[in-house]
């Protein structure tokens, strides 16, 4: 599976990496994410589960969060790689898509897998009225 922008390819690759380091004892659901920067950088993140099922955190979280920690740079790129979800891909949840918007603005790039199907969309066309920040353009 190829996609001709080769930062979505790079995201890909790392979010199927990071869905092997998944820890979901409860769910048995692996996810890995992978954010680039424009600053080229490739953030991974899986996902976290926990007993206390609020304090689980999802792969496209970790791996944006940890591009603030590490001052990576602005998202550009987000990839979620996990298994099909009733029969479709899976998209990053509606928290994830409102840091993302936080983080990247509504031209970030999100691209879902399930390592055989591909499906990218921009953010801002994905969740056209989530809150932003002041400044920011108005998703859509």
């Amino acid at each position: 599976m190829q996609h001709d922008d080769p930062r979505i390819q790079l995201a890909l690759d790392r979010a199927a990496e990071a869905r092997g380091l998944a820890y979901a004892p409860y769910s048995g659901f692996h996810m890995g994410a992978a954010v680039v920067t424009d600053r080229g950088t490739v953030v991974p993140g899986a996902l976290v589960e926990n007993v206390s099922l609020g304090l689980a955190m999802c792969a496209e979280r970790v791996a944006l969060f940890a591009g603030v920690a590490s001052d990576a740079g602005r998202p550009e790129v987000l990839a979620l790689v996990a298994r099909l979800t009733s029969g479709s891909l899976t998209w990053p949840c509606g928290a994830c898509l409102q840091v993302a918007m936080e983080l990247g603005g509504p031209d970030l790039v999100i691209a879902a897998s399930n390592g055989k199907r591909l499906q990218v969309a921009r953010l801002g066309d994905l969740a056209p009225n989530l809150p932003h920040k002041p400044g920011q353009a108005r998703p859509g």
